[in-house]
């Protein structure tokens, strides 16, 4: 089975193909692949600025503990087997630490 990304799971509109603002996820092209996904399409909760629930979601800090519950970053963390506390944490990590990459 294919994979989403963020955009195609959330059906927001905001990937470039997309009428709307396209969304920093899907031009993050430094997270292309990230769990098998376009750009940062499966990273987006460690992208600034991205669009949930209504509204733009700010930095990695401001918007993490929504990211924590978020029904698709639980989706691709089950999808990429991370279902483990430890391995749940690496997961995580690896999020912070993109998050912490200069992006342009």
């Amino acid at each position: 089975m294919r994979r989403l990304n963020c955009w195609e799971f959330t059906k927001c509109g905001r990937e470039k193909a997309g009428a709307r603002e396209v969304c920093p996820a899907a031009n993050e092209t430094k997270a292309h692949r990230v769990n098998g996904g376009t750009n940062g399409g499966r990273v987006c909760w460690a992208i600034a600025g991205t669009y949930c629930r209504g509204q733009v979601q700010r930095t990695y800090a401001q918007k993490v503990d929504s990211c924590l519950m978020c029904e698709f970053r639980m989706k691709v963390r089950k999808e990429e087997g991370y279902d483990s506390g430890t391995d749940i944490l690496t997961f995580d990590v690896g999020a912070l630490l993109f998050s912490m990459i200069p992006h342009s």
